[in-house]
């Protein structure tokens, strides 16, 4: 017998598991059906990735394997029935086999197909260079359309409010202050960015506010992403105390 008291814990907390499962069911708390089987599989699965907290383990390992394979295995059905089949098998394989098909077969996507096939060639050390082929068209399609978009809305778009007048007649007092505020924080980030000069004096103090723009901008999306992160664990913590063990109503 193994002396590892990872092992027994392991062990202590599958059982006693497994028994807060049967008190539920007996109890009629978790009714003795699919939907309460899948409740007890999904507040299981939980447990098991939050098991991490404490070290890692079987079972932490044993459902990361299972939601890689899971999310592989959707990704794969998703792929087929919503771009392969209707995008290729259809237009193009059914009306070349197919002596009641009403249209005639789509040639053209021949030249995407074996792009398609060129990009998993990359496992074959004889054949990896056709890979290149696909990358490059992927890669420069990519970049083609990524790039006027992300001008606009990184760039223009961001430009925008730094040209509006600070003070108008149409604008309130509180419309006024942001607009200034926008204007500082641009001047004062983009003269912290210039290495040419030496930040002393005027230039050192402006940059100094520029420093504070970053942080507040960084700690804003820090916060942002630690919120979307505690939802997460919010709505874990909910499904464990009301759909499973039914504390809260």
């Amino acid at each position: 017998m193994r002396k590892d008291s990872g092992f027994f814990i392991l062990v202590g907390a599958m059982g006693l598991f497994v028994s807060i499962n049967i008190f539920l069911m007996t109890s009629g708390k978790l009714p003795f059906s699919f939907d309460g089987f899948g409740i007890i599989l999904g507040a299981g699965l939980t447990l098991a990735i939050y098991s991490f907290l404490y070290k890692d383990n079987a079972a932490f390992k044993i459902v990361e394997n299972l939601y890689v394979g899971v999310s592989l295995g959707y990704t794969i059905i998703i792929t087929w029935f919503n771009f392969l089949k209707p995008d290729l098998y259809d237009p193009l394989i059914i009306p070349m086999f197919s002596k009641a098909a009403t249209k005639s077969p789509q040639y053209a996507l021949i030249i995407p197909s074996l792009l398609g096939l060129f990009m998993l060639l990359r496992f074959s050390r004889r054949l990896s260079w056709l890979s290149r082929w696909t990358f490059a068209f992927v890669v420069g399609l990519g970049a083609g359309v990524s790039i006027p978009r992300v001008i606009s809305a990184f760039i223009l778009e961001q430009i925008k409010p730094s040209l509006h007048p600070v003070f108008s007649g149409g604008e309130t007092i509180f419309s006024s202050i942001n607009t200034l505020l926008i204007m500082l924080g641009v001047i004062s980030v983009l003269i912290y960015f210039i290495f040419s000069v030496e930040h002393k004096g005027a230039i050192g103090k402006v940059s100094k506010i520029g420093i504070w723009f970053l942080m507040i901008s960084f700690g804003a999306s820090f916060g942002y992403t630690v919120m979307g992160r505690l939802s997460l664990l919010i709505g874990r913590i909910q499904f464990l105390l009301k759909d499973w063990l039914g504390i809260l109503q």
